[in-house]
């Protein structure tokens, strides 16, 4: 335990990242702490990261965010899931959706029920039983609190910083501009006690929080914290991205499009549609990924192609001595199941749970490690099965994928559900029992049994249950108008 009051934190870095720890700290901690953010104007930030998962709504909250006002303001459409495409195989495709599907009981959940239900002859699928997806399929979207729906969003990335960094400095939070040229360690315990900017200038702190990126400044450059490569399970090193005009319909839903080297992402936002394919450079150039990606786009182009190099994997301590990393700085996860900035936000909320006011205690310390090496191996292992798990077997890429090792944990979690329809989820598991079965079947395995709970149900009851809830989801998707439509509406009441 090192007595080190923390009345002063230092930001390197400003992105997505960087604006989201500094609004979070200076709404939450602001009476307690200072903070100073340093953003080079020089240096840009990768801000491709433009969806996101449900519990960013929770943040929100916690800030006290304006919905409608961030919507407006970022270009944001709602996000009810992921519609994976060919990844399965060539033309097959499934919803990974944010919705509960179904209804479950004490003994296991809702696929228990359908998988019986199959068993008796039943052809629907799995998605039809999950009012999120249903809207998503068919491009609906809208909520009250007679007809709530779970969601995320779709966001620029670039306006989003913009628009925390607004939040932050109506909070007290100090921006310097300037480009970070040395960082200053103490003699004695190796803590970081200020970083020089190009320009001559000092700034001390008492803590400080690394948002510089893939470089990590502070947290490898300075601490040598080390960084665990993960590259073995997710082959995927290279993405490139460009953006193009929006179309006239608005997905309320993040395509998925698996390529024979890759994927390739659309995200729809009010006022344009962000692109990009992630690809492994062993079997494919970055000239032919740029080449595949604009023969595979709609609309006008607005960006020149941005190749993004990028090794997956994380950084040994998320927190180091008086320096904790956030983004990309801690490490890094392909964006399939759009978990970067989930990662940021759970990042900020534990280390603000575990701040060290008066002392720095390596317990607290070792804590926030553990959980979150935790939480990026279980999101790691759920990206995994969707390589690992597939039909393919068109090119080398998914000739590999298929045939690659992978985790314990996650080869445990694929046996345990092909033999007995069962899951259950690890400590560190930010998706639910809902996603797995959802990827899982989307991905082709077929359960070879399931819980006799199910079977207890007469074949009349079964029907019953099973009608009961595609006709509530059919009533309350009626209720429901087109996505773009509910997006502008509610959008214009800001203005």
């Amino acid at each position: 335990m090192t007595n080190h009051f923390t009345k002063h934190v230092v930001i390197a870095g400003g992105g997505t990242a960087g604006w989201m720890a500094a609004a979070a700290l200076a709404k939450l901690l602001g009476n307690e702490i200072t903070i100073t953010l340093i953003e080079s104007d020089e240096i840009g930030t990768v801000g491709v990261g433009e969806a996101t998962i449900p519990p960013i709504r929770t943040f929100h909250k916690l800030l006290g965010i304006d919905e409608q006002r961030f919507m407006t303001q970022t270009q944001a459409t709602f996000k009810l899931g992921i519609s994976f495409e060919n990844w399965h195989k060539p033309k097959s495709d499934y919803i990974h959706s944010f919705g509960m599907t179904g209804k479950e009981c004490w003994a296991g959940e809702f696929h228990h029920f359908w998988l019986h239900a199959q068993n008796q002859g039943v052809k629907d699928d799995f998605g039809d039983y999950c009012y999120e997806l249903q809207a998503a399929k068919h491009g609906k979207f809208g909520f009250n609190k007679q007809n709530p729906i779970n969601y995320a969003f779709h966001l620029d990335a670039n306006r989003y910083a913009l628009f925390l960094r607004d939040f932050a400095e109506q909070h007290s939070v100090k921006r310097i501009e300037g480009k970070i040229e040395h960082i200053n360690k103490s003699a004695t315990n190796g803590f970081i006690e200020s970083v020089t900017l190009k320009n001559g200038t000092t700034v001390s702190g008492d803590f400080f929080i690394d948002c510089t990126g893939f470089k990590g400044l502070l947290i490898e450059q300075a601490l040598h914290t080390g960084f665990e490569d993960w590259s073995h399970l997710l082959p995927c090193d290279s993405a490139v991205a460009l953006q193009t005009t929006g179309s006239d319909e608005i997905l309320p839903y993040t395509r998925s499009i698996a390529h024979q080297s890759g994927w390739q992402w659309q995200i729809p936002l009010q006022n344009r549609t962000g692109n990009g394919l992630v690809y492994c450079s062993r079997y494919l150039t970055d000239a032919d990924a740029t080449h595949l990606l604009l023969n595979n786009i709609s609309g006008e182009i607005l960006t020149d192609p941005k190749v993004i190099k990028f090794k997956t994997g994380r950084r040994l301590k998320g927190w180091n001595k008086n320096c904790l990393a956030l983004g990309l700085a801690s490490g890094f996860l392909e964006p399939l199941e759009s978990t970067s900035i989930h990662l940021i936000m759970t990042g900020i909320i534990r280390f603000i749970r575990l701040f060290p006011f008066t002392h720095i205690s390596q317990h607290a310390i070792d804590e926030y490690n553990k959980q979150l090496k935790s939480e990026l191996e279980s999101i790691r292992d759920f990206i995994v099965l969707h390589y690992r798990v597939t039909d393919r077997d068109d090119s080398e890429f998914w000739r590999h994928c298929k045939t690659m090792e992978i985790t314990q944990t996650l080869s445990h979690k694929i046996a345990l559900f092909k033999q007995t329809g069962r899951v259950f989820l690890d400590d560190g598991d930010i998706f639910r029992v809902d996603s797995w079965v959802q990827v899982m079947l989307g991905q082709g395995i077929k359960p070879q049994q399931y819980h006799h709970v199910a079977s207890l149900m007469s074949e009349q009851e079964l029907m019953q249950f099973l009608h009961g809830i595609k006709q509530q989801i059919a009533h309350r998707l009626a209720q429901l108008p087109n996505h773009k439509e509910f997006v502008s509406k509610y959008c214009s009441q800001n203005n």
